[in-house]
């Protein structure tokens, strides 16, 4: 149904939609967040390192423009002859969250390049004020866009735990606004976050699967360095355990969402725990031999 895989995979999607492999360029405009900035609190949520997710992206002191060409460069070796689409992906903080003229500025000026065929910014759903939804709605007029929410959690005490800093109610109206606008809703989960009960998780899931969202980044709870998770009492997912969760995820979630992420690589010089998880090659294999030995598939439980 889906090529090799029994998922609805972002690869699958972008070959689908763009004929092609499409590359993704992560993108550091030097924001905050403000949840960093004192406006909520300054330390982040608890799972964050200084990074703010952007642990891979480039410096902020290059311009949008020489970030895509650095970027560029760095995977030349990997692109078939003529590859030259790729996405501008917004990742580091939160990227709706500065001035609107700043923001124009640096998503017009990734949505210049000729190279570039999809913007996707990743932001928090209470930075999406009436100004910003405007200029996101400019932007979509221009190139396909996508909006990566972290919600990560259903549950309103774990969201309390982990500081997110808004309540659900605050996404659902986040979602819907920018449906309204035509952007496509990509959503952050994570798995094993601290008290969480496997049916809590699957929970989360079933929620996700009756919202207006395009896609899914399903994210495994890594322990970084220098983070308050750190320094708590908290015990890592075995791989098995993470498959097992990950699998009933999946075959529950409706066939129409797109799967971006199966888990998630912490940088390797600031994770803890699970170790496991640096080896990415041998966690996806092991995840897609466990889905064909089970003959399971996205959707399967619906």
């Amino acid at each position: 149904m889906w090529g090799d895989k029994p998922y609805y995979s972002l690869d699958y999607y972008l070959k689908e939609t763009f004929g092609r492999k499409i590359y993704k360029i992560s993108l550091n405009a030097g924001l905050t967040c403000p949840n960093r900035d004192g406006t909520l609190g300054v330390n982040g949520c608890i799972f964050c390192s200084e990074g703010g997710s952007g642990d891979f992206s480039s410096s902020p002191s290059l311009s949008i423009t020489s970030q895509i060409e650095e970027a560029k460069n760095r995977v030349s070796g990997k692109l078939p002859a003529g590859q030259t689409s790729f996405i501008a992906y917004f990742q580091a903080y939160t990227n709706t969250y500065g001035e609107i003229s700043y923001l124009r500025k640096i998503f017009h000026e990734a949505l210049s390049n000729e190279d570039i065929v999809l913007l996707s910014i990743a932001t928090r759903p209470d930075c999406l004020g009436a100004e910003v939804l405007a200029l996101l709605s400019e932007c979509a007029k221009i190139k396909p866009l996508w909006v990566e929410l972290g919600l990560q959690t259903i549950h309103e005490d774990t969201a309390r735990l982990i500081r997110r800093g808004y309540s659900l109610s605050v996404f659902e109206k986040a979602v819907r606004d920018l449906n309204d606008i035509g952007a496509k809703v990509i959503v952050h989960m994570i798995l094993g976050l601290p008290g969480e009960s496997p049916s809590m998780m699957l929970s989360s899931m079933d929620y996700l699967g009756s919202q207006p969202v395009h896609g899914i980044k399903l994210q495994l709870l890594h322990v970084l360095r220098d983070t308050e998770l750190a320094a708590m009492p908290y015990e890592a997912l075995a791989l098995e355990e993470y498959t097992d969760l990950l699998i009933a995820c999946i075959e529950r979630l409706p066939q129409n969402i797109v799967i971006h992420r199966l888990t998630g690589d912490g940088p390797k010089k600031l994770l803890l725990a699970p170790l496991w998880s640096s080896n990415k090659k041998l966690v996806l294999n092991f995840i897609r031999r466990e889905m064909k030995v089970r003959d399971s598939w996205q959707g399967k439980l619906l």
